[in-house]
Parts: C-alpha cells; sequence; structure tokens
C-alpha cells in the first residue's frame, strides 16, 4: 500500500508527533515508558489528531464560528485522507495507524463531535447530558487504546467507558476554574439547583458551603464509576494493565487531594507531583 517515499513520509509524520507528544503537559504521560516501543508511534499519532482538533476548540483568539470552521475542515481532511491521499506527513502516518491497527474511524469522528460541541454548548441540563458528553469526548479515547492492543471484548469496551468517563469528569471537578474562564460550567444545572449553587460562587471563586456540597456529592459519584471500571484491568496484560493501572490510579489520587482540602476547589487546584507519578507507579506493578 505505501511506496518507499510514502514510507518516509509516515515515519517523519511519527518523528513529528512523538515532538508534539512530548512537548505538552498532561495530567497522564502520554508516550510513557510502559508503552510498548512497537506501539509509541502510533499513541503519538492518536495524541496528535486529538491535540490538534482540543487547539482549534479552545486555544487562539478566535470567534466560535471560526473555531467550528478550523473544526469542519479538520474533519473533512479525516474524511479525504481515509478513502485518498493524505496531505502531508502527519496525516500519512495516522492513516498508517488506521490502517495498520485496524482502528474503527468512528471513534475518531465521535471526537471531534465533542470539540465542536466544546465551542458550542457551555451548560449542561443534567447528568445524562453530561454522560452523553463524555461518550464522545472521553470513551473513545479507551476504545481506541483498546483497539490498539487489538483487545475487543464489549465488557472491557463498557469497563474501558467506566474508566474514561470518570477520568474526563474527575478533570471537569479539577479544572473547575479553568473551564468556567473559557465560559463553561460542567456541573449539570438541575444539581446545581438541587444544592442551591448558582453561578456568583464561579464568579467570586470562592467556595461555600452549598458548592462544597455538590462536590462532595460529584467526587462519590465519579468514584463509583472508577470502581466499577476498574473490572477493566482483568481484560489487560503486561505493560499495558499497568499502564492503565497507573492512568485510574492517578485520576483517584486527584480526587483524593479534593477530598484532603475540603472540597476546595478554588484555593488550590488539585494536580500530581513527580512524587505523586512515581508512587502511583510502584503502586500499580505491586497491586497488579
Amino acid at each position: 500500500m505505501f511506496n518507499s517515499k510514502s514510507e518516509q513520509l509516515v515515519e517523519i509524520g511519527y518523528s513529528q508527533a512523538i515532538k508534539l507528544a512530548r512537548s505538552h503537559y498532561e495530567n497522564f504521560p502520554v508516550v510513557s515508558f510502559l508503552i510498548p516501543r512497537n506501539l509509541k508511534n502510533d499513541v503519538a499519532i492518536i495524541y496528535w489528531f486529538a491535540r490538534t482538533a482540543d487547539d482549534y476548540s479552545d486555544e487562539g483568539n478566535f470567534s466560535p464560528s471560526e473555531r467550528l470552521d478550523k473544526l469542519q475542515v479538520f474533519e473533512n481532511r479525516l474524511n479525504i485522507l481515509l478513502s485518498n491521499q493524505p496531505a502531508d506527513n502527519l496525516e500519512a502516518a495516522f492513516k498508517q495507524t488506521i490502517v495498520s491497527r485496524n482502528l474503527h474511524p468512528e471513534n475518531f469522528f465521535n471526537l471531534l463531535k465533542a470539540f465542536k460541541q466544546d465551542v458550542e454548548k457551555n451548560r449542561y441540563e443534567n447528568f445524562n447530558e453530561v454522560i452523553a458528553y463524555c461518550s464522545n469526548s472521553a470513551n473513545p479515547v479507551g476504545r481506541i487504546l483498546l483497539e490498539l492492543f487489538d483487545v475487543r471484548d464489549e465488557k472491557a469496551i463498557y469497563y474501558s467507558d467506566k474508566i474514561c468517563t470518570a477520568l474526563q469528569i474527575t478533570n471537569f471537578i479539577q479544572d473547575t476554574q479553568i473551564d468556567y474562564q473559557k465560559g463553561r460550567i460542567y456541573y449539570p444545572l438541575d444539581e446545581m439547583e438541587r444544592f442551591e449553587v448558582d453561578e456568583k460562587v464561579f464568579e467570586m471563586n470562592r467556595i461555600n458551603l452549598n458548592f462544597k456540597k455538590l462536590i462532595e456529592f460529584s467526587v462519590d459519584r465519579v468514584q463509583d464509576y472508577f470502581n466499577e471500571g476498574k473490572c477493566i484491568l482483568e481484560f489487560l496484560s503486561g505493560r499495558f494493565k499497568h499502564e492503565i493501572a497507573w492512568t485510574i490510579k492517578g485520576g483517584e489520587e486527584i480526587l483524593n487531594k479534593i477530598r484532603g482540602a475540603d472540597f476546595d476547589i478554588f484555593t488550590k487546584r488539585a494536580s500530581l507531583t513527580k512524587i505523586d507519578y512515581l508512587k502511583i507507579l510502584i503502586k500499580s506493578f505491586i497491586q497488579h
């Protein structure tokens, strides 16, 4: 399928993607040493795809319509590269990964739906709407990883969705301030009403008892998702199993830090230090 010139373009694309992945900070390492060498290129190019779309939806001084236009062009390019010649090195590498690893393109299109939704929607009426968002913003990432490791069991996919949703909502709680500065609130409006929390709390950037109760409720619910989703580890093996165990423990540790701060997410953003990462890594090997 790929001639020597195409193979060269693919290799250059993978190198560019690896460099991009290593230059960005995320909650969890993207191309960590736990990822098998033969999959590092694939993980990096998938990160390029997600990072690029995320930047279109969030970065720079663009109007909502301009952001949607950029995302639509990116989606059009995805459609074209799947059936025709990729336009550049990165696209060539991306297509190579999709084809060689037998990945379902639907997961990538769903990610783009979520990025578009970030531009168009900034309030959620209820938790079901939040879950629907996570089904596009987070769950496809786990499904793609499972496909990379050729894990295609339906139960594994179910548990993966639970973990990815838990990680996404953990990030919502962790980034309450950051999201509000971007005009977004991911706490369901009906739950805000139930706990008598209004948007003035976000404006004042100061916690109160009602908001603490809402956050505690949210943290406990997310923990339930983690608890159920941990069954995913039964379907995994080797370094991939340790990588996912590490990621789960990282999410849970952020919840622990939020609890330890008495649910005051305004005073200090819960985050993991290098020591935290090391401790979590050790635990992932000892317990799994």
